[in-house]
């Protein structure tokens, strides 16, 4: 590929808020290319990913997928645990503070990340480390030298703080630890490119570029990209919200989840999880916009790509052939699991129980919007129980059953 090419390649789905920041960093990454083909040395590349959670989604690949692409350029790429950061808590896209993890959480939640890492980036080519391996080592005269670096205005600025401080919510001193030390996991690396999502802008732009010059280093270049939404898709894909497509959801279920998209977001899929070329992924836009393209044969394309790239090629058709016989077709799938119960449990505990929701109040809303059946028929009542001789299938949206058992 040219430079020009591994500049759009790698700039594709990036947002910055600014164009001209846009441009600054196209800019500085065609310069740091060039210098490393001149050099004859990849750069070096890395992500943070704070293991606040036992479970990655679709959402956490977007990173990791530009992290690939650096891979297949042939760079060096870190795969970053934050296993000091995640005792902080990254306040960057919250309106109130995190919890606070102990140790043992976040050691048990990042033996995890790596491995669901793999399916997407080349585990012979990538560098897992933890950045407990030099934060440990900062003294409380480091932090303090760090911090001379920042006012506390360019933190209350912020627009998550600023709205915190209108509400009248804390803000608590340890939360502005956190640019701090992401900011110093660059200075650490050396690293020449940081990649994170748009509510890691103010930790990468500003944080880790002030420190790295500040320390006698060359600024990193952020590649920051889109953040993608979920299966509702407006709101940031998230397990909390219940519109998240989880990296170990079978194929069937990950096809369905793809389904369900409304079509307005499938051009951001396309362009933040698929494998495409962005000149692929321009001709999409371009049918979909004139109408040669059917939205719902370029949704089945995304839902197979997806697939492929999660469970391998071997699984798409039996995934594509489970959706249109159960949500084509209407039919109910034949190998569902089978749970069994005593007494009339209310429909709401069993649905949270079973997982088939995110939350009681998620399936409060789902009751009421007709979107749970029992034996076919929609349920109204929230407060419905379920009583009934035999067995049942009790059915959620249009992906999720369970048979019912006394």
């Amino acid at each position: 590929m040219t430079l020009d090419e591994q500049v759009a390649l790698l700039m594709q789905g990036t947002e910055y808020g600014d164009e001209t920041l846009k441009a600054n960093m196209a800019r500085e990454l065609r310069e740091r290319l060039a210098l490393a083909e001149a050099e004859k040395r990849p750069l070096r590349v890395y992500c943070g990913y704070d293991p606040t959670s036992a479970d990655l989604h679709l959402g956490h690949t977007v990173t990791m997928r530009k992290l690939r692409q650096f891979q297949d350029l042939g760079h060096e790429v870190t795969f970053l645990i934050g296993s000091y950061t995640a005792l902080v808590g990254d306040p960057s896209d919250k309106n109130k503070a995190r919890p606070v993890l102990t140790p043992d959480q976040v050691g048990e939640n990042g033996r995890t990340y790596a491995e669901q890492a793999f399916k997407i980036l080349d585990k012979k080519q990538t560098k897992i480390r933890y950045n407990g391996e030099w934060l440990a080592e900062l003294s409380l005269l480091d932090l303090i030298r760090l911090g001379q670096n920042f006012t506390v205005q360019q933190f209350l600025a912020r627009e998550n703080f600023a709205k915190r401080i209108t509400a009248n919510e804390p803000i608590y001193l340890h939360e502005t630890f956190y640019a701090l030390m992401q900011g110093y996991d660059a200075v650490a690396q050396k690293t020449d490119v940081q990649v994170g999502g748009t509510d890691q802008l103010f930790n990468i732009v500003v944080a880790g570029r002030k420190l790295q010059d500040a320390l006698g280093q060359k600024p990193l270049v952020g590649i920051i990209t889109g953040l993608l939404p979920g299966t509702d898709g407006v709101m940031k894909m998230s397990k909390t919200t219940g519109n998240a497509i989880p990296l170990d959801a079978p194929p069937e279920d990950m096809y369905g989840k793809v389904m369900s998209l409304p079509d307005s977001a499938m051009p951001i899929y396309f362009k933040l999880v698929s494998r495409y070329a962005p000149e692929q992924i321009a001709a999409i836009e371009k049918g979909l916009g004139d109408g040669s393209r059917h939205p719902r044969d370029t949704k089945m394309e995304l839902a197979r790509e997806i697939v492929a790239i999660y469970h391998g090629e071997a699984q798409v058709a039996a995934a594509e052939e489970h959706f249109k016989s159960v949500f084509q077709k209407g039919a109910v799938p034949e190998d569902i699991a089978t749970v069994t119960v005593t007494g009339e449990p209310a429909l709401v505990d069993f649905l949270l129980e079973q997982k088939m929701v995110a939350s009681k109040g998620e399936a409060r809303r789902l009751i009421e919007q007709g979107g749970v059946k029992v034996s076919g028929q929609a349920v109204s009542d929230v407060a419905a129980k379920l009583s009934f001789s035999g067995e049942v299938v009790v059915q959620v949206g249009k992906r999720k059953f369970v048979k019912v058992a006394r």
